[in-house]
């Protein structure tokens, strides 16, 4: 059986969080996918 490792809550804001997506160009483009998702619009294609 494995070991679960835990994570510090540091650590995984750190990762995942907001300010770590607004540094890179994927992670913005992630965020604005997030909100245009929320706020009900219909689903961006790319034709």
């Amino acid at each position: 059986m494995k070991t679960n490792i835990r994570r510090s809550a540091l650590k995984a804001r750190r990762r995942h969080g907001f300010r770590r997506r607004m540094r890179t160009r994927g992670g913005r483009a992630v965020l604005s996918r997030q909100r245009t998702l929320s706020s009900g619009k219909k689903k961006k294609t790319n034709s």
